[in-house]
């Protein structure tokens, strides 16, 4: 199915890679790393790169691309997206939707991604109960130049205990599916070795894990700790033979610290996390990623969401802002992160305003997705603006630093030399 539905991607939406080169002309463009706004901006495109930053000299008869009145910043990052899905208050398409339905619901949404300016994300886990890896599919099509779409580190299945917060049979009758470790659900620590193994073999290049219960699933708990220590210990070491990392969905303030100490490189929202789970995140070098601007989705839709799911959303909300605050106090290592599609794809950068509520500054809200985001996905050649790297570019009509919502209304889209987006 997913060889199929490549070709036929290639075929209908065919789209080059390297397209030649280009000069790009703006107002100015911001560097992430001090937050200045250096003028002009004339960057010279060639190959998918950043060839050089106002040149002395240009080749002759060079395509320019007219950005007057425009900031030009890196491809901004989302460290938590889930591309196959859609959420109206409930999950009930997952049952009725094949894996080539699902992917065609991805493959739509990593449009709107791209077209958001998010030219990096990272799928985080699929939500469609399938053998084929759905996100692993988009991002092949991706890479490939078949699709309009970011660059997408894919995950496979979420990995869960059975009954726990990715399993998506919770709350179905008994035999009306049957779910395992390939499909990501494990009991025990052979099962944990063949879920990471089958996600890996079949492309994933991140690992997710749920080291706690959850929101918007159907079991009872929030903060409870769900994998045991053991399996999320197999699960990093395991993952650590292959060389991939591992982010964990971790509420629950015991959970968090276990999941830390079992060596995860990210903990997904942490929501009940206490001084000492912020600690530990600084002392191993982990990542939080925050997830808090879904708040402002979830809020207006909490009486047309199942009880269960209600119930704990009001419960955790407030907590969670106030322990994201003292994480931000604590200089924690922050990587933006939306988890899409509670976020309506497309409207990422909703996340922006909702860091600087909880104590940031627009340039350290910005480097959650662009310098921090790259650092934590181990990757040098973006994030920034620089001599030598990608040409994943963005443009905006007014400077983020001042007015970060402009970020929510993104007028231009370069991802590796070639233009997706152009508006005046």
């Amino acid at each position: 199915m997913k060889h199929f539905l490549l070709l036929f991607l290639f075929v209908t939406t065919s789209i080059s890679i390297h397209a030649q080169s280009k000069m790009i002309k703006a107002d100015s463009y911001l560097d992430v790393r001090t937050g200045k706004l250096i003028s002009p901006a004339n960057l010279l495109i060639e190959n998918g790169t950043i060839k050089s930053i106002n040149p002395k000299a240009l080749p002759e008869g060079i395509e320019t691309v007219d950005l007057t009145g425009k900031i030009l910043l890196p491809g901004l990052m989302d460290m938590h997206v889930h591309l196959d899905g859609d959420f109206t208050g409930s999950w009930d398409y997952v049952y009725k939707e094949s894996a080539s339905q699902g992917t065609v619901r991805a493959v739509v949404n990593a449009e709107k991604t791209l077209m958001a300016g998010f030219t990096t994300i990272r799928s985080i886990g699929q939500l469609h109960i399938t053998p084929e890896l759905i996100d692993v599919a988009v991002s092949e099509a991706s890479d490939k130049g078949m699709i309009a779409a970011p660059r997408i580190i894919p995950s496979g299945h979420m990995i869960s205990i059975s009954g726990g917060h990715g399993d998506i049979s919770l709350g179905l009758a008994e035999g009306l599916v049957t779910v395992g470790p390939n499909d990501g659900i494990i009991n025990g620590k052979y099962d944990a070795i063949e879920a990471v193994r089958y996600q890996i073999k079949h492309g994933a290049k991140f690992i997710k894990m749920h080291a706690t219960a959850g929101v918007l699933s159907m079991e009872d708990a929030i903060g409870a700790q769900q994998l045991s220590n053991e399996e999320m210990k197999t699960v990093v070491d395991e993952a650590a033979r292959h060389h991939i990392k591992v982010a964990a969905h971790a509420h629950g303030t015991e959970g968090i610290k276990e999941a830390i100490k079992a060596g995860v490189y990210s903990i997904e929202h942490g929501s009940i996390i206490d001084e000492e789970g912020i600690r530990l995140m600084k002392e191993n070098g982990v990542y939080l990623v925050p997830t808090r601007g879904l708040a402002t989705i979830i809020e207006p839709m909490i009486n047309k969401m199942d009880p269960v799911m209600a119930g704990k959303a009001e419960y955790v909300m407030p907590i969670a802002k106030q322990n994201l605050k003292n994480a931000i106090k604590a200089n924690v290592k922050i990587a933006f992160g939306t988890d899409t599609p509670i976020i309506p794809h497309g409207k990422n950068a909703i996340e922006f305003a909702a860091l600087m509520e909880c104590g940031m500054n627009s340039m350290e809200a910005i480097q959650t997705a662009t310098t921090n985001s790259a650092e934590m996905l181990g990757l040098t050649d973006r994030g920034e603006l620089k001599q030598g790297l990608l040409a994943d570019i963005i443009a905006v009509d007014a400077n983020p630093i001042n007015d970060i919502s402009t970020l929510e209304n993104v007028k231009f889209v370069m991802k590796d030399g070639v233009i997706y987006k152009n508006e005046k």
